[in-house]
């Protein structure tokens, strides 16, 4: 026994050394196009064009960077063979999407850098199964949805960063989820809008960047929320006026407002934040300004880059500073003897008032203002009266009665007001001239109110009205004058209604509108030639998730429409047609529709002008040789992603690609794909593409396997040798389809013939019209 454990030992030491003498590259497995430190776990994949995550990385690596690369999508359990990451870059990737459960195995990742890449969207679950994640980064990507639950499975993360998205809005709740969140950048987006509960739940949160954004006035009801914030940025937002009592946060120590175009604010603002210590008002367009309540521990206030009047009425300001022992940075504006004086080195007696009639006069020389403005009795203008239970901004021209309990239409706004935000109450109905006095009306919010009638000439008076947001009422239909009255309405929102039929006469006023949001109503059918007449200048179209399954011939016809979604809706057929004279169309959705078959020419009537199609998700089985005819160098993105297809139409007319996304489809990888593959060859760009078939290549690149080696003597275009042209369209019976076969042989097998019955015959089918066929064949599979 003793001999046994002895040279049980002595193996065990040898193995031990034989393994640190092999190199890094020796020790594990590492994909030939990466660089692996082993000894680290480190593994880079840098600028290699890859097209997908290397299934060949040794599932012990910690640390991953595969920036530069093109993975376009990251699909279920992209990273299911290597569990132990803690750091994952994935920068420069060119990702659209993460696909829920993508990052499920990474229970240990801390680090996750997603910066650089074409994210539109976070979803529910793109997150799900990070667990351990403590830092997020997302600048630099196209979000502009966060939909609620995003994040509801990052509990430990401490750092979000969203810099340099196209956030617009942010919704109650968005950050749900994140319970021990301390640092959260918003910055350089285009966010004009914060609902109160937009960051509720954030209990850990302390530092916050809202910089570089269009926020028109203090959040005060959104920021009231965050109990924990001492960091606050929001300098580059145009808000013009602070209120009384706008800031209150209670820890609040340091305050960001340089370059937001401040004209005056409140003794007050701040009375709200008494744990204020550093405040920037640097580079506004502050002349005086009185002593602060509220901040007892102020050690520091930037007032540079003001056109601060050094005169008597800056006293107060001065001796507050010096008994409070507060910093002032800045230098005067005037008068000309002060003129570039520091505010710490000006003395009080220096702080003069000259004559009321030398004052008007230096101030008309010097600012060319008006007298008004130049007296140092000037105080803010008055605010304008308000609606009850309403708030009122005069000097940001905004006005909220956001989720008040009103039943009608408040009036009495101010007459200045341009941003009207109705949403969240119970209005039901909307009479005629609703909104009398809001001439200057740019942005009208009535989202979330119940609505299910609209009278004629509701709207009216509101002559500048550019945007309308009635998403998500109870409408069922628009009478023809319903816009009467708002003539230069360009954006229109009526997603998430229950109109059944499209508003073609309701339109008809609307000669200025450019976009109609459609999505998630009832509309079956388009079953109207020139339905897009009534607004002849319209340009995107946008119709996902109604019950589409009938569009009629020219029923989308127009010479403007450039952006049409049709995307999750019933169409079973490419509606060529329905688009016969859509002499401008670019970009065209279709993915989600139960199309299985497009048929030859689908395209042709939009092919001189069409520049992105997307048919993903679809169950697309088969597509003619000549579908895609008349599409050439104009076409710079095809995404046929999440199909059913084995093969694939003649693509080397498309010399204009940039994107071809084909992931997720079973390609049969033999002799007849080999057009695909040389065309592949001879593209400078990059393309998603997967074997399906036969097993042993599945999931494998079409570009990396082998098989096509041996096809090598046969011309793309012509029929292979050794097999024969099919007489119909009938798809080949592959594998997959001879397992289902055995269990469903009434799907893949001739039925035995009825008596009485003629057995039908595929020959008798004329081949010029495949189109018939595989209609037969649907119907057959469905």
């Amino acid at each position: 026994m003793w001999y046994a454990v002895n040279w049980s030992s002595a193996w065990l030491t040898w193995v031990f050394i034989l393994l640190d003498t092999l190199s890094p590259a020796q020790a594990g497995k590492c994909p030939k196009v990466c660089i692996c430190d082993n000894s680290k776990l480190i593994v880079a994949c840098i600028n290699k064009n890859l097209t997908q995550v290397p299934a060949t990385i040794d599932e012990i690596t910690v640390k991953l960077d595969l920036s530069k690369n093109d993975i376009q999508v990251l699909p279920v359990n992209a990273f299911l063979h290597t569990p132990h990451l803690t750091h994952l870059t994935l920068r420069r990737c060119n990702i659209r999407t993460i696909r829920e459960g993508a990052f499920r195995t990474l229970g240990r990742l801390v680090y996750l850098n997603l910066a650089n890449n074409n994210i539109e969207i976070l979803y529910q679950e793109s997150f799900d199964g990070l667990s351990s994640l403590k830092q997020l980064t997302l600048d630099h990507n196209r979000v502009e949805e966060i939909q609620p639950g995003a994040f509801t499975q990052l509990g430990v993360l401490n750092m979000l960063s969203l810099t340099h998205n196209q956030l617009v809005y942010m919704p109650n709740m968005a950050f749900q989820g994140l319970h021990n969140i301390k640092g959260l950048h918003l910055g350089y987006n285009s966010l004009n809008n914060l609902a109160p509960e937009a960051f509720a739940g954030l209990f850990t949160l302390t530092r916050l960047s809202l910089d570089h954004n269009e926020l028109q006035f203090f959040p005060t009801q959104t920021m009231t929320r965050l109990v924990e914030v001492t960091r606050l940025d929001l300098s580059y937002n145009p808000i013009t006026y602070l209120g009384e009592d706008a800031v209150s946060m209670p820890k609040l120590a340091y305050l960001y407002l340089d370059h937001i175009s401040l004209q005056d604010l409140s003794d007050t603002a701040m009375s709200q934040a008494p744990l204020l210590s550093h405040l920037d008002l640097s580079h506004n367009q502050l002349r005086y300004m009185e002593p602060l309540s509220g901040p007892k521990e102020l050690a520091r206030l930037n007032l540079t880059g003001n056109p601060i009047n050094c005169n008597c009425y800056l006293r107060p300001l001065k001796e507050w500073a010096k008994k409070g022992k507060v910093k002032l940075l800045g230098v005067c504006a005037g008068p000309p003897h002060l003129t570039d004086e520091s505010l710490e080195a000006v003395g009080p007696l220096e702080l003069r008032c000259r004559s009321r009639e030398d004052m008007i006069k230096e101030e008309f020389e010097e600012h060319e203002e008006s007298r008004e403005r130049a007296l140092p009795t000037a105080k803010p203008k008055e605010r304008s009266k308000c609606p009850s239970n309403c708030d009122c901004n005069v000097e940001a021209q905004h006005a909220t009665c956001e989720n008040r309990g009103h039943t009608k239409v408040p009036r009495g706004f101010p007459s200045n007001t341009q941003l009207l935000d109705l949403r969240r109450n119970h209005f039901h109905f909307l009479p005629t001239k609703s909104f009398p006095g809001t001439g200057h009306v740019v942005s009208l919010h009535l989202e979330h109110c119940k609505i299910h009638e609209i009278d004629g000439s509701a709207f009216q008076g509101m002559k500048a009205l550019v945007y309308l947001y009635l998403s998500d009422n109870d409408l069922t239909s628009l009478s023809p004058g319903t816009f009467t009255g708002a003539p230069e309405l360009t954006y229109l929102h009526l997603e998430g209604n229950w109109l059944a039929t499209f508003p073609g006469a309701a339109l008809a006023p609307l000669s200025s509108l450019l976009v109609l949001h459609l999505e998630r109503n009832t509309m079956s059918k388009l079953d109207q030639e020139g339905l897009l007449s009534s607004v002849p200048k319209l340009r995107g179209l946008y119709l996902t998730n109604n019950t589409l399954s009938i569009i009629a011939p020219g029923a989308l016809n127009s010479a403007h429409l450039d952006t049409l979604h049709l995307g999750s809706n019933l169409l079973s057929e490419v509606p060529t047609d329905g688009l016969s004279k859509a002499s401008s169309l670019a970009k065209l959705h279709l993915s989600g529709n139960p199309i299985r078959w497009v048929g030859p020419k689908a395209f042709l009537p939009v092919s001189k002008c069409l520049k992105q199609l997307y048919m993903d998700e679809m169950g697309l089985e088969k597509m003619s040789q000549d579908s895609l005819a008349g599409l050439g160098y104009g076409l710079t993105t095809l995404s046929l992603e999440r199909n059913q297809l084995e093969g694939l139409p003649d693509l080397s007319p498309l010399i204009g690609l940039e994107v071809l996304n084909l992931a997720q489809n079973p390609l049969l990888c033999d002799c007849t794909l080999l057009p695909l593959r040389r065309w592949m060859e001879n593209m400078t760009m990059k393309v998603t593409a997967t074997c399906g078939h036969p097993p042993e290549l599945w999931d494998q690149s079409v570009r990396d396997v082998h098989v096509f080696n041996n096809c090598s003597s046969i011309s793309p275009g012509r029929p292979l040798k050794g097999l024969k042209t099919p007489k119909s369209i009938k798809p080949k019976l592959t594998l997959q389809k001879m397992t289902k076969a055995k269990a469903m042989p009434g799907r893949f097998q001739p039925k035995p013939t009825k008596p009485g019955r003629v057995k039908p015959n595929p020959k008798a089918l004329p081949l010029k019209n495949p189109q018939a066929l595989a209609s037969r064949k649907d119907k057959k599979t469905l």
